[in-house]
């Protein structure tokens, strides 16, 4: 009986070591972006773990406002450690859903211009926005059109109101009425071209091949950074732009 107890505890002792050496060998030869316990680094390539870092920043109604303090700070940081400008803006309640916590502004560094800019958003949102500016948007402009991306067109971010400006009362809320959705129109290139949903999505012409497959590129790569991804291919209402956001559910359409 003894013997067998002392079998057992080796046989544990053992089996610890190798989970301790497994996790060893994980935490120092695998990529930085696929393991959940290493700090985000927005340089890094979008790995299986950068929409779990992401979502550490989210704040939610119920979150105390030192807790929306704090980790607005910590999402604040992330961004200034990669060469982004940011700073807090006032958070809003406008009343019923319409609520905005953790707000940030982007207001320059190494980060592809928004047009117009001074938009408010919840800082998860801008750090989903610069993950795919770095990782999505810069290199498929190279890679497809030959020319970096000097800003991008939107049609804002913050919006009381609920999906497709509904006035129904059971109709969703729309994750714009939380600053926590972009919209985006068109991508400006440095070389003076202009890249837009409405009419590059499905267009016609010499480019339009180029074009058309760079706008799928964004989409693609946007639905690993963003929860939700919606464009002309979902419905008429995203004829002409590119709907991202950081909802809890997800869709890529």
């Amino acid at each position: 009986m003894k013997r067998d107890f002392a079998d057992f505890w080796n046989l544990l002792w053992e089996a610890a070591l190798g989970v301790c050496a497994a996790f060893a060998l994980l935490n120092a030869f695998a990529p930085h972006q696929d393991l959940p316990w290493k700090p985000l680094d927005l340089n890094h390539p979008i790995g299986q773990a950068t929409a779990a870092k992401v979502s550490d920043f989210e704040v939610t109604r119920a979150s105390a406002p030192e807790e929306v303090t704090a980790v607005t700070e910590a999402c604040m940081r992330t961004l200034r450690e990669a060469g982004v400008q940011v700073e807090r803006a006032d958070d809003r309640d406008d009343g019923g859903f319409c609520v905005v916590q953790g707000a940030v502004r982007l207001t320059g560094g190494d980060i592809t211009p928004l047009s117009p800019g001074g938009l408010v958003m919840q800082c998860p949102l801008a750090v989903r926005y610069v993950i795919w500016d770095r990782q999505v948007l810069q290199p498929a402009a190279q890679e497809i059109l030959g020319s970096p991306v000097a800003r991008v067109e939107n049609y804002g971010s913050y919006a009381c109101r609920r999906i497709y400006n509904s006035d129904q009362a059971d109709a969703r809320p729309s994750e714009h009425a939380r600053a926590n959705a972009l919209d985006i129109a068109a991508v400006t290139l440095e070389d003076g071209r202009t890249v837009s949903i409405v009419n590059d999505w499905n267009g016609q012409g010499p480019e339009a091949e180029p074009r058309a497959r760079f706008l799928r590129r964004l989409r693609d790569g946007a639905c690993r950074v963003f929860s939700t991804v919606l464009t002309p291919d979902y419905n008429a209402a995203h004829r002409d732009h590119l709907h991202v956001d950081g909802a809890s559910r997800g869709l890529c359409r």
